[in-house]
């Protein structure tokens, strides 16, 4: 493995990681409503099962998934399910003013983690992106350096978007619009879970 061919996964997955999704949302959300540390937080459980999704592609996931649809079609239900109750609760809550207390008591990175967990399509995604740019005899090591360099890429990704969503400026614009950004919110997500639940 090159650095040629690390490079060029490494602008594969800032494309990936910009094209708009409900782990973007959904982070984005997070950083606002409940702050910094939660932002990097939930960055950190997105950006670790994202790359336990690599690992799943580079041993073969994707194969056991194309043996068994059954399987896909579960993953695939479930993360739907969760999509459209993130969606319900920041739609029911978009009238409630923040509470800091309650807000305190969140687990951003179990909700980072289960989010990411709900997508089933990235192993597939992956797997299409490691066949095209990595030779198909590629090593242990070089296989666990991808990993690992994905997840330092997102959580590094992850930390610089919290920080410049939780400026005083954005931060204020939100709290003036919360209501309209929540309801927004909530609307794509249920949009995203429906896209999960009828694609192929």
């Amino acid at each position: 493995m090159t650095w040629e061919l690390l490079l060029t996964f490494n602008i594969a997955s800032i494309a990936a990681w910009l094209s708009p999704g409900p782990a973007m949302l959904v982070a984005i959300r997070t950083a606002l409503v409940k702050g910094r540390q939660a932002g990097i937080l939930i960055g950190v459980g997105l950006a670790f099962i994202a790359s336990m999704w690599v690992l799943a592609a580079l041993l073969g996931l994707h194969v056991v998934f194309k043996w068994f649809p059954w399987a896909y079609i579960v993953v695939k239900v479930c993360g739907a399910a969760y999509l459209f109750y993130i969606a319900w609760n920041t739609w029911k809550d978009a009238r409630k003013p923040l509470d800091v207390k309650t807000e305190a008591k969140s687990r951003p990175l179990i909700e980072g983690m289960l989010l990411n967990l709900s997508n089933p399509k990235s192993v597939l995604f992956a797997a299409a992106v490691l066949v095209v740019i990595f030779p198909p005899d590629i090593s242990a090591i070089a296989k666990a350096g991808i990993v690992i360099n994905l997840f330092v890429f997102e959580v590094t990704a992850y930390t610089i978007l919290a920080y410049c969503m939780t400026t005083k400026a954005v931060s204020e614009s939100y709290l003036r619009l919360k209501v309209y950004m929540d309801r927004f919110a909530a609307i794509v997500l249920s949009a995203l879970g429906l896209r999960l639940l009828f694609q192929k």
